[in-house]
């Protein structure tokens, strides 16, 4: 099995950087996890609607390069399904019985996603709540290391 993130940007700040090594090595023993990162399109400091669809676009078309028929995407997105981690669990571990074996989450840019990408999989929510998209990454990876631990009927703090 493999996990893919493919994300808009790269993350800057250490700290962050560490912790997402951190969950990576923590799920090494599971699976295999790859980052992608996809430069976000350059925008003015305040850009119009339809320089903020443009970029959008071109970002989704980066991303598709990434992506096949035969992996299944979550799309992170604010008005996706919210779902408990033992809820998120279960549904990934009957995805893994359908027969798929690699895994993309798609995090988008400050901007979000284009129509075209939130339509290529099961959207996902962690919150109502905006969150950087580099701190996502790292929640992201907390999560994806807390399935595992479930599906895998170990004790993982609650």
């Amino acid at each position: 099995m493999e996990i893919r993130i493919i994300a808009l940007g790269k993350i800057k700040e250490q700290y962050m950087k560490q912790g997402v090594r951190e969950y990576i090595k923590r799920l090494q023993r599971f699976t295999k996890v790859e980052i992608i990162e996809i430069k976000e399109e350059a925008l003015p400091s305040n850009p119009s609607p339809k320089e903020i669809e443009k970029a959008l676009e071109w970002e989704g078309q980066e991303i598709e390069k990434h992506l096949a028929a035969t992996d299944y995407n979550y799309i992170l997105a604010i008005e996706g399904k919210q779902r408990s981690s033992t809820q998120w669990a279960k549904e990934f571990r009957k995805q893994q019985v359908n027969g798929y074996s690699r895994f993309n989450f798609i995090i988008g840019s400050s901007h979000g996603l284009s129509d075209g990408i939130k339509n290529k999989g099961s959207k996902i929510s962690f919150s109502t709540m905006t969150f950087p998209h580099q701190l996502m990454r790292l929640i992201l990876l907390e999560q994806i290391y807390r399935c595992f631990k479930i599906n895998h009927n170990e004790e993982y703090h609650k």
